[in-house]
């Protein structure tokens, strides 16, 4: 293995799991699982980490392998620690700091807890399955729009014929979210379900319209604010998400352990974010909630929502914590676009809806709440200059929170 593509020496204070899976043990991990293969590392790049509050993590790593004979492919590798080790995936043990870490491991498209993903993700696997469940696929191209390794994918398909989205998930989820799907559908413009599988495969039509995270960079009419409050208004009652959500303070406190075990010197002031939120936000009633809304699961056209997508989360919750959703995305969005204004302004609108049926300063720690949450991105993607871009976001939580904001610059 060439020396020089090692990853580069990780914090003594990241949590065991990340010492193994970004550190120098990671390409010894994969030396032996591919060694059996007649696989040769040749190089080994994270690029998604997903950190989780007990400590646990999973990375998605790009590869390049040499093989027996000569050939060499780029490959797209997994690797998981802790409770999310799914049965199926090459396991391998080791001791960090004095514990032990147990870390599953597997090649894309053979993720052992999305048994649908292999055909899914190929075009004749996905041509031949979609035409035994009764739909005519021709010759389709298949695009991953989303992979979060062990828990779920999306496949678009596109044909002379047609536009699909594969959602894979694992086997046990179907019946829930077919269910839910069936539920929502006669009342909210979320698409129906096709067909699914029982290897964890639901089908479901493309639906009209833009994403409203789109719209919002182009000069046409978006949805009013009162149409989305519409929108949620006609949510009917479904039953829980298969994970119920905690309340904003909890999920908060639980971001803040993720960022704060990759940026320690944050840690004091993700306390007071916590507290901050704790604090804010009040009792709020139980009513079905989308659970996860925000612009990129809104379809838009002419002003109008066409689509409301990934209703895996939709269930009883309370409403201010959708609004918050949407409003901390838009804040947020604000800070990467171009030119901020039309998105600034529609924020703005929303905020106006929500002054008058939501608590004084509310809406305000439920949105820094989210944006805790949205703190851990920078890393999960493995952004360049990830901590500058995890400080700035915590900034803007604060912000929010109405906690004086202190950067690297003023300590």
């Amino acid at each position: 293995m060439d020396t020089s593509l090692l990853p580069a020496p990780v914090p003594p204070s990241w949590p065991p799991a990340l010492q193994v899976l970004l550190g120098e043990a990671a390409p010894e991990l994969w030396a032996a699982a591919l060694g059996p293969l007649s696989g040769r590392l040749r190089s080994l790049r994270a690029t998604t980490v997903t950190l989780r509050a007990d400590g646990s993590a999973t990375a998605r790593y790009a590869a390049v392998v040499d093989w027996a004979g000569g050939r060499a492919t780029r490959e797209s590798l997994a690797a998981t620690t802790g409770a999310e080790v799914p049965p199926g995936a090459a396991v391998l043990e080791g001791d960090v700091g004095g514990a032990t870490v147990r870390v599953g491991l597997w090649r894309w498209p053979l993720d052992p807890a999305l048994p649908g993903l292999a055909w899914a993700s190929s075009a004749a696997g996905a041509a031949e399955r979609l035409a035994g469940l009764g739909i005519d696929a021709g010759s389709p191209r298949l695009r991953l729009r989303a992979y979060r390794p062990g828990r779920r994918a999306v496949v678009e398909v596109t044909s002379a014929s047609g536009r699909w989205f594969l959602k894979v998930v694992r086997p046990s989820a179907v019946a829930d979210l077919a269910a839910r799907h069936a539920a929502l559908a006669p009342a909210v413009p979320v698409p129906p379900v096709l067909a699914a599988t029982g290897d964890g495969v639901v089908v479901l039509p493309a639906l009209p319209g833009t994403p409203l995270r789109a719209a919002l960079s182009g000069p046409g009419p978006l949805p009013e604010p009162a149409d989305l409050e519409a929108l949620l208004d006609a949510l009917p009652p479904v039953g829980p998400a298969r994970r119920r959500p905690a309340g904003p303070a909890s999920r908060a406190a639980a971001h803040a352990a993720v960022v704060g075990a990759v940026c320690p010197d944050l840690a004091p002031r993700l306390e007071r974010l916590v507290e901050a939120v704790r604090e804010g936000t009040a009792a709020s009633p139980v009513v079905p909630v989308h659970g996860d809304f925000y612009e990129s699961q809104l379809l838009v056209s002419g002003g109008a929502v066409t689509g409301l997508l990934d209703v895996d989360t939709a269930g009883p919750g309370a409403r201010a914590d959708d609004w918050a959703t949407l409003v901390a995305h838009l804040a947020l969005l604000e800070r990467v676009v171009p030119d901020p204004a039309r998105v600034a302004a529609y924020r703005a609108r929303v905020q106006a809806l929500t002054a008058g049926r939501l608590p004084a300063g509310d809406l305000a720690a439920r949105v820094a709440g989210v944006l805790t949450g949205l703190a851990t991105g920078p890393f999960r993607v493995q952004q360049a200059g990830w901590a500058a871009a995890t400080e700035a976001r915590v900034a803007l939580a604060e912000e929010w929170a109405g906690l004086p904001v202190r950067t690297s610059s003023s300590r």
